[in-house]
């Protein structure tokens, strides 16, 4: 259970400032805890690694992996088994002077097997395995790119469940405000000092602050909901998050997240390896228009009783070259230039879009800090606020609405700052997805 707020300098809010909440607080924290508490790590560790968005991107790498074997190919040995059976209509015979002669039976059989090796074919099996491996690259990079956004929303979701236990420790917390400002009252009025109509008043706002405490506690239960269903556990799954101590750290200007994003973004290394793919593949088409060289060689075996030789050997050296082929190739490879064109015009749009949106994340990481400071004087003050006005309160100098107004300042303030908290943790977060970073290793703390 967190017992403390604190923010990214460091400052603490203590829930504990009051006697109640103190001993309450105190006796929750003493309390054992029943299961196993979940840690950002290990849930992190189980969105990036059995998640379904990321098996589902290793089975495609997987495909191109393949495709590299396959491009690899043509340079290795291609071995032919055959057997065959003929049948002839007439046996094939030789006119000679003297008649003629039979060449061969009209029914035979033959067996055999052919080697063939391509020799040289002028760097279009070598661009094609260069091309592969670039596709195996850009398919790399979306792993990458699909375990960070798996592993940002499981940040997102787990963040958005610690605050809404916060949230629900600030809404218990009002809740024994009023009820403590009621038997305040009621006190009061017994003494003959106020009238019915202040009791009547803490009792209305009790009951609507005993309403917020059900809406925050079914934020809770929706909120865990979320981290299961991410997780791929029964929605109902007891949720047990553990309390976040530091932060990964994140770029301090935004010329160096900038420089960061350039180097590291999965998105763009994922473009930058297609367009090499593709400018290998045009590489790889020009090729058909060159020859290439092979050799070749077997040996077959024909059950011919009129042959000599019924078996033999054989040896091939030799060239194919392509003179014309309807002009698909020139469409091949005018295709493939008008696709890296395509390629590199979408790398100078993606670029804008990716500063953009490390601009946007940067400047909400300044801003949340911000917020924080703002946030934490604002919970001191309001604190403080209170603790005057239920004295003034119960020495007969403040009214009854004063110390309501003072317990919903204080509400505003702690919700304000526990929301500012945790909307700096996902700032960050999100800056550092923006840039590429390997979330999991980032928050990775051991």
């Amino acid at each position: 259970m967190l017992c403390t707020l604190r923010n990214h300098a460091g400052m603490t809010i203590r829930h504990a400032s009051r006697p109640i909440a103190f001993v309450l607080a105190m006796a929750a924290c003493m309390l054992p805890s029943f299961g196993h508490a979940l840690t950002l790590q290990e849930g992190l560790k189980i969105v990036t690694e059995s998640g379904r968005d990321v098996s589902i991107a290793r089975s495609d790498e997987d495909v191109a992996r393949g495709a590299v074997s396959l491009a690899r190919s043509p340079w290795l040995p291609w071995v032919d088994l055959y057997g065959r059976e003929t049948w002839l209509r007439y046996e094939p015979q030789a006119k000679v002077p003297t008649g003629a002669f039979s060449l061969s039976q009209d029914q035979y059989a033959t067996y055999g097997f052919r080697a063939t090796q391509l020799i040289y074919d002028f760097g279009r099996t070598s661009s094609s395995i260069s091309a592969a491996n670039y596709s195996l690259k850009a398919r790399e990079a979306g792993t990458l790119h699909t375990k960070n956004r798996a592993a940002l929303d499981f940040i997102g979701a787990y963040f958005d469940l610690l605050e809404a236990e916060e949230l629900l420790k600030v809404a218990q917390e009002e809740v024994t405000q009023y009820q403590a400002h009621r038997k305040d009252a009621a006190a009061r009025l017994k003494a003959g000092v106020v009238t019915r109509n202040e009791v009547l008043q803490a009792e209305v706002m009790l009951a609507d602050s005993q309403q917020r405490l059900l809406t925050a506690e079914n934020t809770r239960i929706l909120r865990a909901s979320r981290v299961n269903s991410i997780l791929m556990r029964p929605l109902t799954a007891e949720v047990h998050p553990s309390e976040i101590t530091g932060s990964p750290p994140v770029p301090v200007s935004l010329e160096e997240a900038w420089a960061a994003a350039v180097s590291q973004n999965p998105d763009l290394q994922d473009l930058d390896a297609r367009i090499r793919a593709k400018e290998e593949s045009v590489s790889s088409l020009r090729g058909e228009y060159l020859p290439s060289i092979f050799v070749a060689g077997g040996y077959e075996y024909n059950e011919n009783q009129y042959m000599v030789n019924q078996y033999n050997w054989s040896l091939i050296a030799g060239v194919n070259i392509s003179l014309f082929a309807g002009g698909s190739t020139d469409a091949k490879v005018g295709m493939a230039k008008s696709e890296v064109s395509s390629l590199r015009a979408a790398r100078e749009k993606l670029l804008d879009a990716v500063r953009m949106e490390v601009q946007a994340a940067w400047l909400e990481v300044q801003l949340s800090q911000k917020k924080i400071q703002v946030a934490l004087a604002a919970v001191g003050q309001a604190q403080e606020n209170l603790r005057l006005q239920r004295i003034r309160y119960q020495e007969g100098v403040a009214t009854s609405t004063e110390v309501l107004d003072a317990v919903t300042l204080m509400t505003v303030s702690e919700t304000n700052a526990w929301k500012a908290n945790f909307g700096l943790k996902r700032s960050e977060a999100a800056l550092l997805y923006a840039v590429g970073r390997d979330l999991a290793s980032s928050y990775d703390r051991r």
